[in-house]
């Protein structure tokens, strides 16, 4: 047997794992994927990708999964495994198992700031702001307790000087509210000078956001996200939250892998507003699942996250539809912190604006990818595009672990795609030849 496959399985005290089926094809689900040669890679490379999948889940820290890959634009893996409910470490024997499916919405946590970062540059390419700008002119009560000089674009590069979230905030009776999230915001103190200092902002960021888009707009930021981005893209289900009919239907989230020790489950907590059990707990609450959480509640699934990547891939245009302005996608997945310290993460980071950023030794999204931009969410959903090898990728989960054997091979997964997916040489532009025009020499392009 695998060792971390038995580690999974061992009795072990204080670790929280699901439990795994013997025959992961019982719980495995293979939509529509495009041949091998259509995307430059080969059947064998695919199987051990999905082998590297595979042995994710024998962890035994994600109840459940999907996993999306498109290549070129064609799609070659499309997947889910396990179980979208039932199978959690605190259920019981009896709770009733619910198949994870390809249609099955998961919240992406954190993922979702790259959404709502798209949603502002929509925005701005309309006219409608600019991310230059001071939250307080859209704001004007933002300004109190020194936050008078943060602008769109520190919040977006998590530079606006106010990472942790204040507790009363993640109280849910308040999602149905924004104007009183928006004091609780408005009331919170800078605790470093605004676009002085990296600082992941975990949560706060996106409440402040999805004001300035209420302010600006006068409605919700879900309603301008539906029109300006999942409709276009096509989406059953990429938005903030979920119907209150639908509720049913989204994957429950599980807090698996060993305690988190201190001093990182106080940072954690300081930066989420809440300790890690009870935002697992709030996550799967009913308010939760239906209200509206910028930096942390869009429910979508692997499909739907790699055409909106893919998008971005084709310089915002999509099936034929034109999303955004090539210019606004370079805004928003430019570099604007290179490899600075990340106070709240404690590891050096680049971002964009509204994107973590690849690079070229080492990055969230493996090895060699200096030009590609995503998002983690909740540490173990990756979405992310690769430029150079005309990659898009969405791997969700279930399973929130921070410290766990896990990680080994989550690397390795991470690895074989870039493995099975090397750089594509850019297609050289034909040049004519010289042509002579009035005694001078031009070059005429093909």
């Amino acid at each position: 047997m695998d060792p971390f496959e038995w580690i999974a399985r061992a009795p072990i005290p204080h670790l929280a794992r699901c439990k795994i089926p013997r025959d992961l094809d019982e719980v495995t689900c293979i939509g529509e994927e495009a041949s091998p040669r259509q995307a430059r890679t080969t059947r064998a490379d695919l199987d051990r990708v999905w082998g590297r999948v595979q042995a994710l889940y024998r962890t035994g820290v994600y109840p459940g999964l999907q996993v999306c890959i498109r290549r070129r634009g064609h799609i070659v893996l499309h997947r889910s495994l396990g179980h979208a409910s039932g199978n959690g470490p605190d259920d019981e024997e009896e709770t009733p198992k619910v198949a994870m499916d390809l249609d099955t919405p998961i919240n992406v946590f954190s993922a979702s700031k790259a959404v709502t970062a798209m949603v502002i540059h929509k925005l701005g390419e309309e006219g409608v702001l600019h991310v230059d700008d001071r939250v307080c002119d859209y704001i004007p009560e933002f300004r109190r307790h020194g936050k008078s000089r943060i602008t769109i674009r520190h919040l977006l590069g998590h530079r606006a000087g106010i990472p942790n979230l204040p507790h009363d905030a993640m109280d849910l009776d308040l999602l149905t509210q924004p104007g009183r999230v928006n004091r609780i915001m408005c009331d919170a103190r800078v605790e470093t000078r605004p676009g002085r200092l990296l600082a992941y902002h975990a949560i706060s960021g996106g409440f402040v956001l999805g004001e300035v888009v209420r302010r600006t707009t006068g409605r919700d930021i879900r309603e301008v996200m539906r029109e300006k981005i999942a409709e276009p893209l096509g989406c059953r289900w990429m938005n903030y939250g979920v119907a209150p009919a639908d509720i049913d239907r989204v994957a429950r989230g599980s807090l698996t892998g060993p305690p988190v020790p201190p001093p990182l489950s106080t940072l954690l907590t300081r930066a989420l507003g809440v300790e890690l059990d009870e935002l697992v707990e709030l996550s799967n609450d009913p308010r939760f699942l239906t209200g509206i959480i910028p930096s942390a509640n869009v429910m979508t699934t692997a499909e739907e996250l790699t055409s909106f990547y893919q998008c971005l891939l084709d310089e915002g245009e999509y099936a034929g539809v034109r999303v955004f302005d090539p210019r606004t996608v370079r805004r928003a997945t430019q570099e604007d912190s290179i490899w600075e310290l990340d106070l709240t993460l404690g590891v050096p980071l680049r971002y964009g604006l509204g994107f973590m950023l690849g690079g070229k030794r080492f990055s969230l999204f493996g090895t060699d990818n200096p030009h590609a931009f995503g998002h983690l969410g909740f540490t173990n959903t990756f979405s992310w595009a690769d430029p150079e090898r005309e990659l898009s990728v969405a791997f969700l989960t279930t399973g929130m672990p921070v410290l766990s054997l896990h990680a080994v091979r989550l690397v390795q997964f991470l690895g074989e795609i870039n493995a099975a997916f090397p750089k594509i040489k850019p297609r050289r532009k034909r040049t004519a030849p010289l042509a002579v025009t009035g005694g001078e020499q031009r070059l005429r392009p093909a």
